[in-house]
Parts: C-alpha cells; sequence; structure tokens
C-alpha cells in the first residue's frame, strides 16, 4: 500500500502543477558522494523551485517473515503517520502546512520512498523524511487505524476476479518462495502483525549500504550532499537481509481454474521470463513488445480485441526481479469466450515462438521504442523514479545516453533466436469466473 500525503489548497496546486513543466532533456546526471559517503544521482534543473527526491533500499516484501507476510506494506503506510515528537496528526499537518508531498510503498524486492518540495520547504520536507525512516512512532492509534484499512482491501480482494487471479498466479509459480506469498498479507497475518515486527523490518531493512537515491530539480551537487547525509547519514551502514534462493516458476503447462460467480472470466498467464542483466533482455523486451506488449498495436491485441472482440484489452510484459525473471500477460473476457480466447493466446504464443517478429514489426517496435523513451522523463517525478531502478538494475550512470543504441542494435537473428527462448516452453495459466469450456489441469 501507498500513503501519499499531498498538500491541499491552492499553494499545493500552484507548486506541484509546475513538475510537469521539468524538459526531457534536462537528463545530464551527475554521481554525488555526500561528505558522509552517500551516493546519490542528481540532475540539476532550476526551471522552477521544485526538488523531487527518490529513494529505494533493497528488501521489500521479501523480507517479511514466513508467517506473517504483509510487514513491509504495513511499515510503508505508517511511516507517515507520526515520527519523533511528532503525533500523526502533528506530521500531517507538518507536511500540509510545507505544501509537501511525501510517500512510501514496497514492492517484493524494495522498500521505496519519495518527496516532492518547494526549494524554500525543502529543510522542512527532508528533516520529515528524516524522521520517518529513523523515528517512526508505530502508535497503538496509528497501528490498529491502518491494520483496519489494510484489512478492509483485502476483504475486497477476497471478492475481486483480478486479485484472485494474481494471487493464484504467484502462489503456484512460487509454493515454497517468497515471491508467493502476498505481498498485502492476508486477514490472518495482518492481525497478528506486531508493533515489534514493524519495527524489527526498519531496524533490518533501512540501512545505507543497500540504498539507491535521485534527486531531480533545483538544487545544487553541494546543496544535495548535504541534504542526503542530514536524511540518511545515521542508518545503519548494513542490512540484515534475509537469504532469498533464485527461482523459477513452476506449474508451467498447468490451468487453475478457481470458481468465482462473476460474468467474465479474468486470465493472467506467464512463464520464464529474461533477466534484466542478461545481453538477450533487449530482443526479449521488442519480442514482447510484438507479441503483447505494445497495446493496440500488438499480435494479441490485433487477434484477441479488434479481430473478434473478446476482450476489452490484453497485455504482456517482462517481470525482473531479483531473484526471478518472468513473462506475465492477462486479460478478461466472457465466460462463454473463455476456451476461445485461451485457444488464441496460446496460438499466437506459439507462432511468435516457432518464425519470430518479421522484419517490418522488428522496424515498428524499435522506431516506437526508441522515440517514446524520452516520455519516461517529462516530469521531474519521473526522472527520480527511472534514475532510480536505473541504479537498482546496476545498468551505470550513461544508461540513458546509449539506451536507443542497444535498441538499435538488436537484429532479425536476434529476435527470432530471443522469440524461441522465451515462449518455446509452456505457461501457467490461471483463471477466475465461471469459463465454459475450462478447467483445471
Amino acid at each position: 500500500m501507498t500513503l501519499t500525503r499531498l498538500a491541499s489548497g491552492a499553494l499545493a496546486v500552484a507548486a506541484f502543477a509546475f513538475i510537469g513543466l521539468v524538459p526531457a532533456a534536462a537528463t545530464s546526471v551527475s554521481r554525488v558522494i555526500s561528505p558522509g559517503g552517500i551516493e546519490a544521482w542528481v540532475v540539476e534543473n532550476h526551471t522552477v523551485p521544485l526538488i523531487a527526491l527518490d529513494f529505494a533500499f533493497v528488501g521489500g516484501a521479501n523480507e517479511d517473515p514466513a508467517d506473517k507476510p504483509g510487514v513491509a506494506n504495513m511499515v510503508a503506510s505508517l511511516l507517515d503517520e507520526g515520527a519523533g515528537n511528532l503525533d500523526a496528526m502533528a506530521f500531517h499537518e507538518r507536511v500540509e502546512g510545507h505544501a509537501i508531498e511525501l510517500g512510501f510503498s514496497t514492492g517484493r524486492d524494495t522498500f521505496h520512498g519519495s518527496v516532492r518540495t518547494l526549494r524554500e520547504n525543502r529543510e522542512v520536507a527532508f528533516d520529515l523524511l528524516r524522521l520517518a525512516l529513523t523515528g517512526a512512532r508505530f502508535d497503538t492509534e496509528a497501528v490498529e487505524r491502518i491494520r483496519g484499512a489494510v484489512l478492509t482491501g483485502l476483504r475486497r480482494e477476497t471478492t475481486s476476479p483480478n486479485d484472485i487471479a494474481v494471487r493464484h498466479w504467484w502462489q503456484t509459480a512460487f509454493p515454497d518462495h517468497p515471491y508467493g506469498r502476498p505481498a498485502r498479507g492476508t486477514p490472518d497475518t495482518v492481525s497478528r502483525i506486531t508493533v515489534d515486527d514493524l519495527k524489527a523490518y526498519a531496524q533490518h531493512v533501512f540501512a545505507r549500504g543497500t540504498l539507491k537515491i535521485a534527486l531531480v530539480g533545483d538544487i545544487d551537487a553541494s546543496e544535495a550532499g548535504a541534504l542526503i547525509d542530514q536524511v540518511f547519514g545515521t542508518l545503519p551502514a548494513s542490512a540484515q537481509l534475509r537469504e532469498v534462493e533464485a527461482a523459477t516458476p513452476q506449474g508451467l503447462g498447468r490451468r487453475v481454474v478457481v470458481d468465482l460467480d462473476v460474468p467474465q472470466a479474468v486470465v493472467m498467464f506467464g512463464g520464464q521470463g529474461i533477466a534484466r542483466r542478461e545481453p538477450d533482455f533487449f530482443p526479449a523486451y521488442i519480442v514482447n513488445h510484438i507479441l503483447g506488449g505494445g497495446a493496440m498495436s500488438s499480435r494479441l491485441y490485433t487477434e484477441v480485441r479488434e479481430k473478434r472482440g473478446l476482450a476489452y484489452g490484453i497485455h504482456t510484459g517482462l517481470v525482473s526481479l531479483d531473484h526471478a525473471a518472468l513473462v506475465l500477460g492477462s486479460t478478461g473476457t466472457r465466460a462463454d469466450k473463455a476456451s476461445e480466447t485461451l485457444q488464441i493466446i496460446e496460438e499466437q504464443i506459439a507462432k511468435v515462438a516457432e518464425s519470430g517478429p518479421s522484419e517490418e514489426e522488428l522496424a515498428k517496435a524499435k522506431s516506437f521504442l526508441i522515440g517514446s523513451y524520452a516520455l519516461a522523463f517529462d516530469t521531474s517525478t519521473k526522472i527520480a523514479a527511472q534514475l532510480v531502478q536505473i541504479q537498482l538494475d546496476n545498468l551505470g550512470v550513461d544508461y540513458i545516453d546509449h539506451r536507443n543504441s542497444l535498441v538499435e542494435a538488436v537484429s532479425p537473428v536476434d529476435v527470432r533466436r530471443v522469440a524461441k527462448r522465451l515462449f518455446a516452453g509452456p505457461m501457467l495459466f490461471t483463471v477466475v469466473g465461471r469459463p465454459e469450456g475450462v478447467t483445471s489441469n
């Protein structure tokens, strides 16, 4: 869960409306080492008086106790619910009174945070972030209020076909691995999470040694170094992370049908992918775009939606986790059309595996992926988020400059070879609803 406190009123509107005006070209990245030895990537842009900071610690929901998934999610929801000498109300008033945007979230492998602030309020904003990371209170009132909100959301998920499909896919694919546990927890596990669990997570995960930081906006390198030390300088040097084994998805070739009385059938499917660090990643990225990642231009969209009207949309994507690599897809269709839809999906996957994309498809995909890359950097918020992810992926500070050349270098031979590697094997399907003609195997 992400709980973000947004400043209210005219001041917030006036301030954050300008975030979208940061030029996409303003991505000259400097690698800054703070006086305390903490690295950050900084993009200076003095067009408007705003600063965006994004950061991530390695260690997300994977660091939850095996019998209590949901701890990391609760921590992310509680860091801005009181810290230091500020209770929840006082903390929120300080955030809102200074037009600060502060948020935290957790993924399977990482814990993320962000701050957006006017330059004039940077000292207050960064001090609040410091307090949240080093002095979160986890007061009983706040913990129980957030626990109640999480439990309400989990109860809603029990009747959501999309959530059920996702949960069953991950549980089936990773039955004895942290990736198979629900990141938000279950009603039982969330009910049993204690304040000690929350404090232990923060103590073990929040550390300088696994920290990635990006700062974008009206700030120079010397200011950035001082603020970084102000926020993160007192954190432990090293995290105490659990050992997580590398994993490959299980259950490939299976169909898992979950009965739910809804008019649609929701389908999730996936199999072994190609990791971000592998040389074959960019050919795989392009092949996936052609099969199902290209929104309205993909083969699956054309065959499932445009030609037959079986679904509103269908999409596939590469998922590169720290300990597994996947290709995942999803769609929704009428229950009486589920069998036909699954057949077409499998046929299209088999076709691209057998013969690969055409040269025309490859050229169009390259053109789109190269031309659209700048859109990932058209706001300070996006730039900061991208720079943190590039650090997590260990791609190098100059990655932005040569990324498009890596796309351009992919050849027809590359995509045919990688299409076979990526899509020739079986996939795991989970189907939620009452699909006619589809049963578990």
